[in-house]
């Protein structure tokens, strides 16, 4: 019996810490991303971002390696809230075009994320700023896009797996890019560009990548 005590007690412990460990993480992504939004990737420091968690140094470097780190985890829990949330909400649509339509209302609606829109471009700012890091940053992005978003994509939206897996991602980066823009601008000037006009150049960008190969039985008619 006492052993068996032990062994409970311990469990308890062990789970306890673990669940201790999985907040703190969590916190620092959370006080990273509102860093990053406010000073910037490169004049944000490790001891900021700490301190607004209410953390110490040694807690952030237990959970992450350095600022490109937390970075990431920041980008692969986007990614995967993302995924999570696409998932039903196109799978529900009969046809590519309401799907299209949906995944662009989508992506218009990240656009009320400052913190996300602002820290993905004062990520990729980074990289260019830094020449010797570009290349290896640009790759690992284009990895994670690749790795954590087109298989889902491609199995709501099966026209983008009729192109090679190179083609998919220069289509992907594209869009990537031009999300960026359009956040810019909207974030810069959101009387002009708002939400709306958003969501039509964002279905217009999906429209040209999936009128690369015929869409059967959708309906769709391009101009």
């Amino acid at each position: 019996m006492a052993d068996a005590k032990v062994v409970r007690d311990t469990t308890e412990l062990n789970a306890h810490k673990q669940k201790r460990a999985l907040l703190t993480r969590s916190q620092l992504l959370r006080s990273a991303r509102a860093v990053f939004a406010r000073d910037g990737f490169e004049q944000a420091t490790v001891e900021d971002i700490a301190a607004l968690s209410g953390k110490t140094r040694g807690a952030f470097y237990a959970n992450f390696e350095d600022k490109e780190d937390v970075f990431y985890a920041i980008f692969e829990d986007n990614i995967a809230r993302d995924m999570e949330q696409l998932g039903p909400l196109l799978s529900g649509l009969p046809t590519t075009r309401r799907r299209v339509e949906a995944l662009a209302d989508y992506l218009a609606e990240l656009t009320n994320d400052r913190e996300r829109m602002l820290l993905n471009l004062e990520f990729k700012l980074y990289a260019i700023r830094h020449d010797l890091k570009r290349q290896r940053l640009a790759n690992l992005y284009t990895c994670m896009c690749l790795r954590s978003s087109l298989p889902e994509l491609t199995r709501l939206l099966p026209q983008l797996g009729n192109t090679p897996r190179l083609s998919q991602a220069i289509d992907s980066f594209a869009i990537s890019g031009i999300l960026d823009g359009l956040a810019l601008n909207h974030l810069f000037n959101p009387d002009l560009l708002g939400k709306r006009e958003l969501a039509r150049y964002l279905r217009l960008c999906l429209r040209e990548l999936l009128s690369k190969s015929p869409l059967p039985n959708t309906g769709w008619k391009y101009p």
